[in-house]
């Protein structure tokens, strides 16, 4: 990009000035207060309109209705023109824009002609919406404005930095990934409590099943019992006028004693299959101790296989090559025939239209024979090695095939070595229930005693015709009860069958809700463990790189105008580090022309490195500097012919009061203020 022209019409302290830029470097002269940086302020208000917080009262000029500017500039050897006008009502407003591009001129609005310019300009379009940042730190920043940039908090110059150099989009980045965990972390949080008895139901329909099957099982035994029952009251009845009570009391006793013994009887046999449970798994741990094997052997294993499978993709490379050349020798074989072919026919040549030589096709016919045999004999040596090549894949093959084999027994064994532990705690549970199936026989047996004893008693009663009818109404009552007791299992167990039914649906869909849950966990652990460290690392390499650049161009530019006893660079939050004789000099102690030097290396380092990094925008032959030389000795300017030639720009505008920068450039406009109202000298 290069300036033409710029034209001001009631902008600050001009009435109506036109102003023309030459290629090479132009200084902008005038006392303080001359208007030599409205001019800046028109080229930026024209290039970009009013900027967020700019108020249209510091560019129109007091006491007018209507402003307005038009620049002239070059882009890529296009001539265009932008104008913009101000207009004065309840506010000071942007009333008109146009843009005229290769001589069609467009009337558009104010964010349109922004949005164009920035186009032209080849201006990232992540810059449209923000504030003019980039053209500020490329090519015009004021030296006082600099100087506050440097002045911030750490924080603050980083962000601003990491907003010039368009990698706040990291930034942007992590916080809408932090956004999006927290979502995941909300929709876990539900999921986690429509899961969070999944266990316990899973639990629930283990001991629900458990208790149908008791149900059953209890069922059965109450069905048989109420039979037995009704056996004995029918037994009763018939014998209530044969036997007496005691006789009948007595043959009660005998039936408990039986009774117990069979639960004893049952209780034994139940230590006894323990028992043999117990030595059958100990049986099966032997087994599978004998098995035990270093893991090391599968990983030995799994080496091996992984080098025959490199070596099978070598020898499929070699064979490709080899058929590869076998195929080619065929195809010249068969050409070197149909040529062979013709010559032996042929008479006269058809180019020439004479009689072919008989010696000459004889030679001809010779060196294509010589070539054939060449070839056959080239083919059935590539043949023989590939026939070999084939032979070390298939034993290759093999003992890739051997190799998995092994390993899969070997990862059998393994988790059938796992179940061990498991077993030896069958073992501990068995042996403790037999400890209390014994307590039980003992118990058992004390009351078999006791029932002995109470049919020694009863012997000793004669009245049996009453104790009989007694037996008689406790039998009717105890079939009574056991009737009503099957009729209430079998409810129970229709009710038990439907709840376990509706846990299982319940489990089901609550499994599924699960799987999302732990498909959400670990996203969310991706991103926080991954995708958010390795955004982490890219901006700080980004920034790290950014940094050491800027640092070095910082310590050249600071160099070139200040004496070399200073040692220059940056800390990682861009802040400029002075020393003098390994001393850390504050920036609030150098004097106002080193602090104007530090500026201005800060400013200049600053353009070079978003320059580079956008190495497409159309404004990187353009620097504007106002007031670089604020304070500098008359030695620091001297300095200043070096730093404007090392610049090495196509367009140099400098604003400053000094004379002797006047002798540094190629171009020189000279401006005054004439009763209030700037004017360019001619």
């Amino acid at each position: 990009m290069k300036l033409r022209k710029i034209t001001l019409n009631n902008i600050r302290s001009y009435k109506q000035q036109e102003v023309e830029f030459l290629d090479g470097s132009t200084l902008l002269s005038g006392d303080i207060g001359s208007g030599k940086t409205s001019i800046l302020l028109g080229i930026e208000f024209a290039l970009f309109g009013l900027q967020p917080g700019q108020r249209g009262s510091s560019l129109l000029r007091n006491g007018e209705d209507q402003g307005g500017v038009s620049i002239e500039f070059e882009v890529d050897g296009k001539e265009i023109i932008v104008e913009r006008t101000l207009k004065r009502g309840k506010a000071i407003s942007q009333n008109y824009c146009s843009i005229t591009l290769e001589g069609e001129k467009k009337e558009i609005s104010v964010s349109e002609l922004k949005s164009k310019v920035l186009e032209l300009l080849d201006y990232p379009t992540e810059f449209a919406k923000k504030q003019n940042i980039l053209y500020k730190f490329t090519v015009y920043t004021p030296q006082e404005e600099m100087k506050q940039i440097i002045l911030q908090d750490p924080t603050t110059r980083l962000n601003t930095l990491r907003h010039v150099f368009g990698i706040d989009k990291y930034k942007r980045v992590l916080e809408n990934a932090s956004l999006v965990t927290l979502k995941m972390r909300e929709e876990k949080r539900m999921k986690q409590g429509l899961t969070a008895n999944l266990e316990s139901d899973k639990s629930e329909i283990v001991t629900k099943e458990n208790e149908l099957e008791t149900k059953y099982y209890n069922l059965a035994s109450v069905e048989k019992e109420f039979f037995l029952k009704t056996e004995n009251r029918k037994k009763i009845q018939e014998e209530k006028q044969e036997i007496s009570k005691k006789i009948e009391e007595k043959n009660k006793l005998h039936q408990e004693i039986e009774k117990t013994k069979i639960i004893i009887s049952n209780k034994k046999e139940s230590i006894a299959n323990n028992k043999r449970t117990i030595a059958q798994i100990n049986e099966k741990i032997k087994e599978l101790d004998a098995l035990r094997f270093e893991e090391s052997e599968i990983s030995r294993l799994e080496q091996e296989v992984e080098l025959n499978k490199n070596e099978i993709q070598t020898l499929n490379e070699e064979n490709l090559q080899i058929t590869s050349k076998i195929t080619s020798l065929n195809i010249k074989n068969k050409e070197n025939e149909i040529i062979k072919d013709k010559l032996v026919h042929i008479e006269i040549c058809p180019t020439c239209m004479q009689d072919v030589d008989p010696v000459y096709k004889n030679n001809v016919l010779n060196k294509i024979n010589s070539n054939l045999s060449e070839n056959i004999n080239q083919i059935e040596i590539l043949s023989l090695n590939k026939k070999n090549i084939l032979e070390k894949i298939n034993k290759t093959n093999s003992k890739i095939s051997l190799g998995d084999q092994k390993i899969r027994t070997l990862n059998l064994i393994k988790i059938q070595l796992q179940t061990i532990l498991e077993k030896q705690n069958s073992i501990k549970e068995i042996e403790k229930s037999d400890t209390l199936l014994e307590q039980d026989v003992t118990i058992l047996t004390k009351h078999i005693d006791g029932l002995r004893k109470s049919v020694l008693e009863l012997n000793k009663f004669d009245n049996l015709f009453e104790i009989k009818q007694k037996e008689l109404e406790q039998a009717l009552n105890q079939e009574k009860m056991t009737e009503i007791k099957t009729a209430e299992l079998k409810k129970e167990i229709e009710v038990f069958s439907k709840q376990i039914e509706e846990l299982n649906n319940k489990i089901k869909k609550t499994e599924e809700i699960k799987k999302q849950l732990n498909h959400l966990t670990e996203l969310e652990n991706w991103i926080n463990q991954k995708f958010i460290a390795l955004i982490s690392h890219i901006e700080n390499n980004v920034m790290t790189k950014l940094k050491t650049e800027f640092s070095k161009l910082f310590e050249e530019w600071f160099c070139m105008l200040v004496s070399d006893s200073f040692n220059v660079r940056l800390g990682d939050d861009f802040t400029p580090i002075i020393e003098h004789q390994d001393y850390e000099i504050d920036y609030a102690y150098l004097s106002g022309g080193e602090r104007t030097a530090v500026a201005l290396a800060y400013r200049l380092s600053l353009n070079q490195v978003i320059n580079s990094l956008l190495s497409k925008i159309k404004t990187r032959d353009l620097v504007i500097l106002d007031e670089p030389t604020d304070g500098f000795s008359d030695q620091q300017l001297d300095k200043m012919r070096d730093v404007l030639q090392q610049l090495n720009v196509a367009q140099l505008i400098i604003v400053s009061h000094e004379q002797k920068i006047e002798s540094f450039v190629e171009n020189v406009l000279k401006f005054k203020k004439e009763d209030g109202i700037s004017i360019k000298e001619e």
